[in-house]
Protein backbone atom coordinates (compact mmCIF):
# COMPACT_ATOMS: atom_id res chain seq x y z
CA UNK A 1 0.00 0.00 0.00
CA UNK A 2 1.21 3.52 -0.78
CA UNK A 3 1.95 5.34 2.46
CA UNK A 4 -0.76 7.77 3.58
CA UNK A 5 0.97 10.29 5.83
CA UNK A 6 -2.01 12.64 5.78
CA UNK A 7 -5.63 12.07 6.66
CA UNK A 8 -8.56 14.29 7.49
CA UNK A 9 -8.35 18.06 7.14
CA UNK A 10 -5.14 19.41 5.59
CA UNK A 11 -5.31 23.18 6.05
CA UNK A 12 -3.88 25.85 3.76
CA UNK A 13 -2.58 28.95 5.55
CA UNK A 14 -2.60 32.20 3.63
CA UNK A 15 0.66 33.96 2.82
CA UNK A 16 0.07 37.46 4.28
CA UNK A 17 1.83 40.60 3.09
CA UNK A 18 2.50 43.91 4.77
CA UNK A 19 1.39 47.28 3.44
CA UNK A 20 4.42 47.35 1.12
CA UNK A 21 3.54 43.89 -0.27
CA UNK A 22 6.43 42.19 1.51
CA UNK A 23 5.78 38.75 3.01
CA UNK A 24 4.87 39.11 6.69
CA UNK A 25 6.53 36.04 8.25
CA UNK A 26 5.55 36.94 11.81
CA UNK A 27 1.87 37.17 10.89
CA UNK A 28 2.18 33.98 8.81
CA UNK A 29 3.38 32.09 11.88
CA UNK A 30 0.47 33.45 13.89
CA UNK A 31 -2.01 32.26 11.27
CA UNK A 32 -0.35 28.83 11.07
CA UNK A 33 -0.56 28.49 14.85
CA UNK A 34 -4.25 29.34 14.66
CA UNK A 35 -4.81 26.47 12.21
CA UNK A 36 -2.89 23.99 14.36
CA UNK A 37 -4.84 25.04 17.45
CA UNK A 38 -8.13 24.68 15.55
CA UNK A 39 -7.54 20.97 15.09
CA UNK A 40 -6.21 20.68 11.54
CA UNK A 41 -4.78 17.23 10.80
CA UNK A 42 -2.05 18.68 8.60
CA UNK A 43 -0.69 22.02 7.36
CA UNK A 44 0.03 22.77 3.70
CA UNK A 45 2.09 25.97 3.26
CA UNK A 46 2.25 27.34 -0.27
CA UNK A 47 -1.02 25.70 -1.21
CA UNK A 48 -3.86 27.53 -2.94
CA UNK A 49 -4.03 30.45 -0.51
CA UNK A 50 -0.25 30.58 -0.28
CA UNK A 51 -0.08 32.32 -3.70
CA UNK A 52 3.06 30.35 -4.52
CA UNK A 53 3.45 31.65 -8.11
CA UNK A 54 3.56 35.23 -6.78
CA UNK A 55 6.57 34.57 -4.54
CA UNK A 56 10.29 34.73 -5.18
CA UNK A 57 12.51 31.75 -4.41
CA UNK A 58 13.69 33.42 -1.23
CA UNK A 59 10.12 34.10 -0.11
CA UNK A 60 9.07 30.51 -0.74
CA UNK A 61 11.98 29.32 1.36
CA UNK A 62 11.14 31.72 4.16
CA UNK A 63 7.49 30.60 4.21
CA UNK A 64 8.43 26.92 4.21
CA UNK A 65 10.92 27.36 7.04
CA UNK A 66 8.46 29.45 9.05
CA UNK A 67 5.78 26.78 8.71
CA UNK A 68 8.13 24.06 9.91
CA UNK A 69 9.28 26.17 12.86
CA UNK A 70 5.75 27.01 13.94
CA UNK A 71 4.22 23.56 13.49
CA UNK A 72 7.21 22.01 15.26
CA UNK A 73 6.19 18.43 14.54
CA UNK A 74 2.70 18.62 16.02
CA UNK A 75 1.04 17.69 12.71
CA UNK A 76 2.53 16.65 9.35
CA UNK A 77 3.46 19.39 6.87
CA UNK A 78 2.86 19.20 3.12
CA UNK A 79 4.92 21.87 1.34
CA UNK A 80 3.96 23.22 -2.08
CA UNK A 81 6.97 23.26 -4.42
CA UNK A 82 5.41 23.62 -7.88
CA UNK A 83 7.32 25.56 -10.53
CA UNK A 84 7.21 25.84 -14.31
CA UNK A 85 10.60 24.18 -14.76
CA UNK A 86 11.77 20.83 -13.48
CA UNK A 87 15.03 22.36 -12.26
CA UNK A 88 13.25 24.86 -9.97
CA UNK A 89 10.80 22.22 -8.76
CA UNK A 90 13.73 19.99 -7.80
CA UNK A 91 15.39 22.93 -6.06
CA UNK A 92 12.35 23.72 -3.91
CA UNK A 93 11.56 20.07 -3.22
CA UNK A 94 15.10 19.55 -1.91
CA UNK A 95 14.81 22.70 0.19
CA UNK A 96 11.49 21.54 1.68
CA UNK A 97 12.97 18.15 2.53
CA UNK A 98 15.98 19.77 4.22
CA UNK A 99 13.65 22.09 6.15
CA UNK A 100 11.84 19.06 7.54
CA UNK A 101 8.65 18.84 5.47
CA UNK A 102 6.95 15.45 5.68
CA UNK A 103 6.01 15.53 1.99
CA UNK A 104 5.80 17.88 -0.98
CA UNK A 105 2.90 18.69 -3.28
CA UNK A 106 3.60 19.18 -6.97
CA UNK A 107 1.21 20.67 -9.53
CA UNK A 108 2.48 20.36 -13.11
CA UNK A 109 2.49 23.91 -14.45
CA UNK A 110 2.74 24.76 -18.12
CA UNK A 111 2.75 27.60 -20.60
CA UNK A 112 3.08 25.03 -23.40
CA UNK A 113 0.83 22.00 -23.02
CA UNK A 114 2.89 19.09 -21.75
CA UNK A 115 2.53 15.50 -22.95
CA UNK A 116 1.99 12.63 -20.52
CA UNK A 117 5.59 11.56 -21.06
CA UNK A 118 6.87 15.04 -20.20
CA UNK A 119 4.76 15.16 -17.05
CA UNK A 120 5.98 11.70 -16.02
CA UNK A 121 9.62 12.72 -16.51
CA UNK A 122 9.00 15.90 -14.50
CA UNK A 123 7.73 13.96 -11.49
CA UNK A 124 10.29 11.20 -11.87
CA UNK A 125 13.19 13.66 -11.91
CA UNK A 126 11.96 15.40 -8.76
CA UNK A 127 11.29 12.08 -7.05
CA UNK A 128 14.83 10.88 -7.68
CA UNK A 129 16.21 14.05 -6.07
CA UNK A 130 14.40 13.63 -2.73
CA UNK A 131 13.49 10.84 -0.34
CA UNK A 132 10.24 12.17 1.11
CA UNK A 133 6.81 11.39 -0.40
CA UNK A 134 5.22 13.40 -3.20
CA UNK A 135 1.57 14.31 -3.65
CA UNK A 136 0.73 14.65 -7.35
CA UNK A 137 -1.73 17.52 -7.64
CA UNK A 138 -4.20 17.71 -10.52
CA UNK A 139 -5.84 21.11 -10.94
CA UNK A 140 -6.30 22.08 -14.60
CA UNK A 141 -7.94 25.39 -13.67
CA UNK A 142 -4.71 26.70 -12.14
CA UNK A 143 -1.98 24.56 -13.69
CA UNK A 144 -3.39 24.42 -17.20
CA UNK A 145 -2.97 20.63 -17.40
CA UNK A 146 -5.45 17.86 -16.71
CA UNK A 147 -3.89 14.57 -15.65
CA UNK A 148 -6.14 11.63 -16.45
CA UNK A 149 -6.66 8.76 -13.99
CA UNK A 150 -4.55 6.66 -16.36
CA UNK A 151 -1.64 9.11 -16.10
CA UNK A 152 -2.03 9.39 -12.34
CA UNK A 153 -1.88 5.61 -12.10
CA UNK A 154 1.34 5.72 -14.13
CA UNK A 155 2.81 8.34 -11.78
CA UNK A 156 2.21 5.99 -8.87
CA UNK A 157 4.80 3.67 -10.41
CA UNK A 158 7.35 6.20 -9.14
CA UNK A 159 8.28 4.88 -5.66
CA UNK A 160 7.84 8.07 -3.64
CA UNK A 161 4.81 9.43 -5.51
CA UNK A 162 2.45 8.09 -2.87
CA UNK A 163 -0.52 10.48 -2.93
CA UNK A 164 -2.89 11.96 -5.49
CA UNK A 165 -4.84 15.20 -5.05
CA UNK A 166 -7.76 15.74 -7.39
CA UNK A 167 -9.20 19.24 -7.92
CA UNK A 168 -11.06 19.17 -11.23
CA UNK A 169 -14.41 19.69 -9.52
CA UNK A 170 -15.82 16.63 -11.30
CA UNK A 171 -17.34 14.11 -8.91
CA UNK A 172 -17.14 11.40 -11.56
CA UNK A 173 -13.37 11.85 -11.56
CA UNK A 174 -13.34 10.85 -7.91
CA UNK A 175 -15.07 7.58 -8.69
CA UNK A 176 -12.82 7.04 -11.70
CA UNK A 177 -9.78 7.48 -9.46
CA UNK A 178 -11.09 4.96 -6.97
CA UNK A 179 -11.81 2.47 -9.76
CA UNK A 180 -8.57 3.06 -11.68
CA UNK A 181 -6.18 3.37 -8.75
CA UNK A 182 -7.75 0.89 -6.35
CA UNK A 183 -8.98 1.21 -2.79
CA UNK A 184 -5.50 1.11 -1.26
CA UNK A 185 -4.21 4.27 -2.96
CA UNK A 186 -4.28 7.49 -0.94
CA UNK A 187 -6.15 10.16 -2.88
CA UNK A 188 -7.23 13.55 -1.59
CA UNK A 189 -9.85 16.10 -2.45
CA UNK A 190 -8.94 19.66 -3.40
CA UNK A 191 -12.35 20.81 -4.63
CA UNK A 192 -14.18 22.41 -1.71
CA UNK A 193 -17.78 21.92 -2.93
CA UNK A 194 -17.07 18.21 -3.47
CA UNK A 195 -15.85 17.50 0.06
CA UNK A 196 -18.69 15.14 0.99
CA UNK A 197 -18.74 13.39 -2.39
CA UNK A 198 -14.97 12.92 -2.29
CA UNK A 199 -15.03 11.37 1.17
CA UNK A 200 -17.83 9.09 0.00
CA UNK A 201 -15.65 8.07 -2.95
CA UNK A 202 -12.84 7.10 -0.60
CA UNK A 203 -10.68 10.21 -0.27
CA UNK A 204 -8.25 10.01 2.67
CA UNK A 205 -8.41 13.73 3.28
CA UNK A 206 -9.49 17.19 2.19
CA UNK A 207 -6.90 19.87 1.33
CA UNK A 208 -8.65 23.17 1.97
CA UNK A 209 -8.36 26.79 3.08
CA UNK A 210 -11.75 26.63 4.79
CA UNK A 211 -10.29 25.93 8.27
CA UNK A 212 -9.10 29.53 8.32
CA UNK A 213 -12.77 30.47 8.72
CA UNK A 214 -14.83 27.42 9.79
CA UNK A 215 -12.50 24.82 11.32
CA UNK A 216 -15.18 23.36 13.56
CA UNK A 217 -17.49 22.50 10.68
CA UNK A 218 -14.63 21.09 8.61
CA UNK A 219 -13.49 18.88 11.47
CA UNK A 220 -17.03 17.71 12.19
CA UNK A 221 -17.47 16.64 8.58
CA UNK A 222 -14.38 14.44 8.70
CA UNK A 223 -15.35 13.04 12.09
CA UNK A 224 -18.80 12.14 10.82
CA UNK A 225 -17.34 10.42 7.76
CA UNK A 226 -14.79 8.55 9.90
CA UNK A 227 -17.64 7.37 12.13
CA UNK A 228 -19.75 6.30 9.13
CA UNK A 229 -22.47 8.72 10.20
CA UNK A 230 -23.93 9.69 6.83
CA UNK A 231 -26.77 11.81 8.21
CA UNK A 232 -24.41 13.89 10.36
CA UNK A 233 -21.96 14.23 7.47
CA UNK A 234 -24.71 15.47 5.16
CA UNK A 235 -26.04 17.95 7.71
CA UNK A 236 -22.60 19.39 8.48
CA UNK A 237 -21.59 19.54 4.83
CA UNK A 238 -24.71 21.29 3.56
CA UNK A 239 -24.40 23.85 6.33
CA UNK A 240 -21.00 24.95 5.02
CA UNK A 241 -21.64 24.44 1.30
CA UNK A 242 -22.65 28.06 0.65
CA UNK A 243 -19.34 29.33 2.00
CA UNK A 244 -17.35 26.70 0.08
CA UNK A 245 -19.06 27.73 -3.17
CA UNK A 246 -18.45 31.41 -2.41
CA UNK A 247 -14.76 30.73 -1.80
CA UNK A 248 -14.35 29.00 -5.15
CA UNK A 249 -16.39 31.59 -7.02
CA UNK A 250 -14.65 34.67 -5.61
CA UNK A 251 -11.09 33.38 -5.21
CA UNK A 252 -9.53 31.74 -2.16
CA UNK A 253 -6.90 34.33 -1.11
CA UNK A 254 -9.25 37.32 -1.18
CA UNK A 255 -12.14 35.45 0.47
CA UNK A 256 -9.99 34.05 3.27
CA UNK A 257 -8.44 37.46 3.91
CA UNK A 258 -11.84 39.15 4.01
CA UNK A 259 -13.31 36.40 6.17
CA UNK A 260 -10.51 36.65 8.70
CA UNK A 261 -10.99 40.42 8.88
CA UNK A 262 -14.73 39.95 9.44
CA UNK A 263 -13.93 37.60 12.31
CA UNK A 264 -11.55 40.14 13.81
CA UNK A 265 -8.37 38.27 12.85
CA UNK A 266 -5.45 40.22 11.36
CA UNK A 267 -4.75 38.89 7.85
CA UNK A 268 -2.38 41.41 6.32
CA UNK A 269 -2.57 42.51 2.71
CA UNK A 270 -2.69 40.88 -0.72
CA UNK A 271 0.03 41.10 -3.35
CA UNK A 272 -0.87 42.78 -6.64
CA UNK A 273 -2.58 42.08 -8.94
CA UNK A 274 -4.89 40.43 -6.38
CA UNK A 275 -7.37 42.89 -4.95
CA UNK A 276 -9.63 42.75 -1.90
CA UNK A 277 -13.29 41.84 -2.17
CA UNK A 278 -15.63 44.69 -3.05
CA UNK A 279 -18.15 46.08 -0.57
CA UNK A 280 -21.05 44.05 -1.96
CA UNK A 281 -19.10 40.80 -1.93
CA UNK A 282 -17.80 41.50 1.57
CA UNK A 283 -21.37 42.05 2.75
CA UNK A 284 -22.38 38.73 1.21
CA UNK A 285 -19.52 36.97 2.96
CA UNK A 286 -20.40 38.61 6.26
CA UNK A 287 -23.95 37.32 5.95
CA UNK A 288 -22.78 33.80 5.09
CA UNK A 289 -20.44 33.70 8.07
CA UNK A 290 -23.14 35.09 10.36
CA UNK A 291 -25.42 32.17 9.51
CA UNK A 292 -22.62 29.72 10.32
CA UNK A 293 -21.46 31.27 13.57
Amino acid sequence: MKEAIFKGIIAYPITPFDVNEKVDISLFKTLVERLVQSGANGIAPLGSTGVLPYLSDEEKEAVTEAAMQQVSGRVPVLAGVSCLTTERTVYHAKFAEKAGANAVMILPMSYWKLSDDEIFRHYNTVAKAISIPIMAYNNPATGGLDMSPVLLKRLLQIPNVTMIKESTGDVQRMHSLRKELGEEVAFYNGSNPLALAAFAAGAKGWCTAAPNLIPGLNNKLFEAVANNNLKEAQDVFYKQLGLLQFMVGKGLPRVIKAGLNIQGVESGYLRSPLAVLGDEETAQLKQILATLN
